[in-house]
């Protein structure tokens, strides 16, 4: 049975954020990808399933190798969520600096 991850618990991880980082670039094997990492193939394929498994990389065959690249439109999915919350913020931020003006006028 395949398990299915939320794509916050693939990027919980500092090392599948930096994989995604390094694929952003280029396409790499996994091989590339440990030498990056200093650590085994087997590792940076544990990272690989999980980001596979959440759609955030899609591989490519090219030859005998096989490259993984970023799904751009997984992280765009991302991008619009975390937008919600830049909204919120930044109408609270604005709300913040009228209070902050008003006190400021207040004070002369």
């Amino acid at each position: 049975m395949e398990t299915r991850r939320d794509v916050f618990q693939a990027i919980a991880d500092p090392t599948r954020r930096a994989i995604l980082l390094l694929l952003a670039a280029q396409a790499m094997t996994p091989n590339a990808m440990a030498e990056e990492f200093h650590t085994s193939r087997q590792a940076v394929s544990k990272h690989i399933r999980i980001l596979t498994e959440c759609e955030m990389v899609k591989q490519e065959q090219r030859g005998r190798e096989i490259y993984y690249h970023v799904n751009a439109a997984k992280m765009k999915e991302i991008d619009k969520w975390i937008a919600q919350f830049k909204s919120i913020l930044e109408t609270q931020f604005n709300q913040l600096d009228k209070v902050l003006q008003t006190l400021k006028k207040q004070k002369k």
